[in-house]
């Protein structure tokens, strides 16, 4: 029996699910005891003040344990309850006084064994208000005596019931309830972002998913065949059980590693499939680069040439304009060389 107690708790280790609803709990157990200290202290003042203004009103009914066979037993329990029914009816018995006080707060006489008065001291008010009053949905006022709107205290037993019931249920109880519930949402937050790094993340070397790329090689190729965490545990096993005599170079290396506890050996955000095909896009950017250099040379050298031809026309222009400038004459002088001036 005792083991498979144990072994329902190693059920809840096991589960992270399950673990996470008990870290909610323990994470932030500093808050939600300075919490439930709060809490026991507004219990504490509400306790003293029940006790010394609504005493009679801690009336709550009890469902006693049948005494029956215990009266068979000892023979003659029932002839003394009987005696003191019949005494207290003829008024001899001293508890006839509580009755009195039950019949004038309205308890019927059929009720009045199973009522109890809770809070005739300032422990058993502590322990009403502490037991019933978290418990009940609306506070202590659901299991007090429902009070008349002719008592004098009426209004007061409203005011304590509604603080009662504001203090403590609705803001102190859910102030542990909210610590607990963000306590939780950020442990599934954290097992997301876990598994989102699982997904996305090569565990050997670091490199995330989008390292991949438009490579020849796929994340999914990469984690399964260059870098198999299981075959990695599988070398590390190896190392420990070989014969260190038998040791080659790279093993002789990775067995002192693992002796120093340093994981330096591991390619850290490095793949040799990044690493050829980082150079092969080197090789082939270089390649470009001379493809465009070759182009723009040859553009070059046609400009170049263009030029040339347009300084040779430019200048030969010159030159037709120069002979037209020395061999015409200008139109508004009559040169005759015949004719003397």
């Amino acid at each position: 029996m005792r083991a498979i107690f144990l072994q329902l708790f190693d059920l809840v280790y096991r589960e992270e699910t399950l673990l996470n609803v008990i870290k909610s709990v323990t994470r932030n157990g500093r808050s939600i005891v300075l919490t439930a200290v709060l809490a026991l202290i507004l219990v504490y003042l509400f306790s003293i003040v029940g006790y010394i203004f609504f005493k009679d009103d801690f009336i709550l009914e009890v469902d006693r344990i049948s005494n029956a066979t215990q009266s068979e037993d000892s023979g003659g329990s029932l002839a003394g309850e009987f005696l003191s029914t019949g005494m207290c009816q003829g008024g001899i018995d001293e508890n006839c006084s509580t009755n009195a006080q039950q019949e004038e707060l309205g308890i019927d006489s059929e009720d009045e064994s199973n009522m109890e008065r809770t809070c005739d001291s300032l422990l058993m008010c502590i322990v009403t208000v502490l037991s019933h009053g978290l418990r009940s949905g609306g506070g202590v006022g659901d299991v007090l005596r429902k009070p008349s709107k002719e008592e004098p205290l009426f209004a007061a037993r409203v005011i304590y019931d509604l603080l009662f019931f504001f203090m403590v249920i609705i803001i102190v109880l859910n102030l542990i309830f909210g610590v607990i519930i963000d306590t939780f949402a950020d442990l599934r937050s954290e097992k997301q972002k876990k598994e989102e790094i699982l997904k996305t993340t090569c565990f050997i070397c670091g490199l995330e998913r989008d390292k991949f790329d438009n490579k020849t090689v796929t994340f999914e190729e990469h984690i399964k065949e260059e870098h198999n965490m299981w075959h990695y545990l599988y070398f590390i096993v190896l190392v420990k059980v070989k014969d260190s005599t038998e040791y080659t170079g790279p093993e002789s290396y990775v067995a002192e590693m693992i002796k120093e506890h340093n994981l330096d050996w591991f390619p850290r955000m490095r793949a040799m499939s990044l690493v050829s095909s980082d150079s092969e896009g080197e090789q082939n950017e270089i390649r470009n680069l001379q493809e465009k250099l070759e182009s723009t040379m040859r553009l070059v050298v046609n400009l170049s040439g263009q030029l040339t031809e347009l300084k040779e026309q430019m200048t030969e222009q010159r030159k037709q304009k120069q002979r037209i400038g020395l061999l015409g004459h200008p139109p508004h002088l009559n040169i005759n060389p015949q004719q003397p001036a």
